[in-house]
């Protein structure tokens, strides 16, 4: 028994346990379906592709996509300590100041959420301070050695007359910067390095690693249904519950915790019924509002060998071992610039990446040649997809199906994307650097066949977001403290709340959400003042953990 049952590890969930145990007199369980993070790739920057596809990935795959040539796309998402941020590109891109805005909800406009941005950020190696925080657990830094044609594409972003943004993560991102990454001293900074290793031996914090959650426990309450605790499946095969005196919190993503919801018969009641599970609350949103970053781009052949198709030659492996320099220490995606594709609009709607290396298929394919990638990124798609139960049984996977381009203003922005990108890829600096086209193998003729192109190679980004709603309207997942509408003592923080999808990534507003959820939780339990208490320690806390790195011992 507990008074806070977490249910997820990865960069909302370790927040969560980080900031709910730094009050001594509460105890606090945060299941983790996954594992340890300690296999060695996790810390090599540019080895993260190679975690795909194996234990400590999900490994979610699409419905077939019907605007997609039928594809069946792939989605990792990170199943460890840290979750997905020990899986991902590192990139630090909260957005626009238009997306939290847009949002239109009582504490989450962008002047209210970005202290809480401060309060994560330790960021170093920047002159504009006034943006960032800089005593906070996360660590963000600059490439400490980046590749001779990022800074290429950044002249080259210039020369057609974009604009030079002084930071990434100013409140207007519209322009051209290279990409500041959560690492430290060369390597991953994950969310357990930041939050979860640092405190991982309160006596009040308990760590359930292998712990596959497959219900909500829900029972009658005085005002109806309310969460009492959680049940998994232990590595043992057992079923455990778990009993939560004041509250379960979900945290387990945008995929994670709608299935969790659905399989605890909070949902669609036809869709619950059908599948098999028991109706325990009406909420026809669960699962929907699915929102992802869809990815196209060029990829093309260089003559300039500096690329990191060369990264796991042995001088650049000695190089990283020895400095923790040279192109393992790269993110891969070195460097953005956030683009208006129209006149007139209120925020950019393409990102594009930079990456010095054909990053063929996720990383599975290898490249056959010194080649770099320039991808083009849907910012505010209006495409909506939708989770659904595949089976009652908790280990199938639910069924994913994002309806990318279903809407046809998403493939004309991203056409205008792939021209605006071509753009740059002419422009002088970068120019002389761009040889055959690698993917697609040819330069397309037209319209038609730019678009055969876009349906035929287009990928995920990694941001599924959006799939509990947060809103003041009574149709949504939960409200804007996060409560789940229709079951007391149960609260869903992660990407999944987002209404809206942001123009950026979506690592930094999870922790953000999640940052602000411990202390919606604490001022709940400490009837209005815990908010102000859980903002002290969160400072104190945030130093200590910025500290280094600690190994954790589930």
């Amino acid at each position: 028994m507990y008074d806070y049952v977490i249910v997820g590890a990865g960069s909302a969930g370790c927040v969560l346990a980080n900031r709910l145990s730094a009050d001594p007199n509460v105890t606090v369980a945060l299941i983790e379906a996954g594992g340890r993070d300690r296999k060695r790739e996790i810390q090599i920057p540019a080895a993260f592709s190679k975690l795909f596809k194996t234990p400590l990935d999900w490994a979610f795959e699409t419905q077939p996509q019907k605007f997609l040539d039928d594809r069946e796309l792939f989605w990792p998402r990170g199943k460890m300590l840290g979750g997905s941020s020990s899986i991902n590109a590192m990139m630090w891109v909260r957005g626009h100041r238009a997306d939290y805005d847009g949002w239109n909800l009582p504490g989450w406009s962008y002047d209210e959420v970005l202290p809480y941005f401060h309060r994560i950020e330790h960021r170093v190696g920047s002159n504009h301070h006034h943006t960032y925080g800089t005593d906070g657990p996360m660590w963000i830094e600059e490439l400490r050695d980046p590749n001779p044609l990022t800074a290429a594409f950044l002249a080259a972003c210039g020369e057609i007359g974009l604009r030079r943004n002084p930071e990434l993560n100013e409140p207007d991102s519209t322009g051209f910067a290279p990409t500041p990454v959560t690492m430290h001293r060369g390597r991953r900074w994950s969310a357990a390095d930041a939050y979860l290793h640092p405190v991982r031996k309160r006596p009040n914090l308990t760590v359930i690693t292998g712990g596959l959650a497959e219900r909500v426990l829900i029972a009658d309450g005085a005002d109806g249904p309310a969460a009492r605790g959680v049940v998994y499946r232990g590595e043992s095969g057992d079923a455990i519950e778990v009993t939560a005196r004041r509250e379960v919190v979900l945290a387990a993503g945008a995929i994670g915790s709608p299935h969790l919801l659905m399989l605890s018969g909070i949902g669609d009641p036809d869709r619950l019924t059908a599948a098999g599970v028991p109706v325990a609350v009406r909420s026809l949103e669960v699962g929907r509002n699915l929102q992802d970053h869809l990815a196209s781009g060029w990829i093309v052949h260089t003559p300039t060998a500096v690329t990191m198709v060369d990264a796991e030659k042995l001088g650049q492996v000695v190089k990283y071992l020895a400095r923790r320099k040279g192109m393992l220490s790269s993110n891969v995606a070195e460097a953005v610039a956030m683009v208006h594709t129209e006149d007139g609009l209120p925020a950019p709607d393409i990102e594009i990446i930079f990456a010095p290396v054909p990053f063929l298929d996720h990383g599975f394919t290898e490249p056959p040649g010194h080649g770099f990638t320039v991808a083009t990124i849907l910012l505010q798609p209006h495409s909506v997809g939708e989770i659904t139960l595949a089976s009652a049984d908790p280990t199938v996977a639910p069924h994913i199906d994002p309806h990318y381009l279903s809407d046809d203003a998403d493939l004309r922005c991203v056409l205008a994307g792939l021209t605006f990108a071509r753009n740059i890829m002419a422009a002088p600096s970068l120019a002389r650097h761009v040889g055959a086209p690698m993917r697609p193998d040819r330069w397309p003729t037209d319209d038609a066949d730019l678009e055969t192109f876009v349906r035929t190679y287009s990928e995920t980004l990694y941001h599924p977001v959006g799939t509990c709603r947060m809103g003041s309207d009574e149709s949504s997942v939960v409200d804007a403290e996060l409560r789940v509408r229709g079951v007391a003592g149960l609260r869903v923080a992660d990407a999944s709340v987002m209404p809206r999808i942001n123009r950026g990534h979506t690592n930094a507003p999870t922790i953000m959400i999640a940052e602000r959820a411990a202390e919606l939780i604490a001022a709940g339990a400490a009837g209005g003042t815990g908010a102000a208490g859980v903002a002290g320690v969160a400072g104190g806390t945030g130093a200590a953990a910025g500290a280094g790195p600690t190994n954790a011992a589930t």
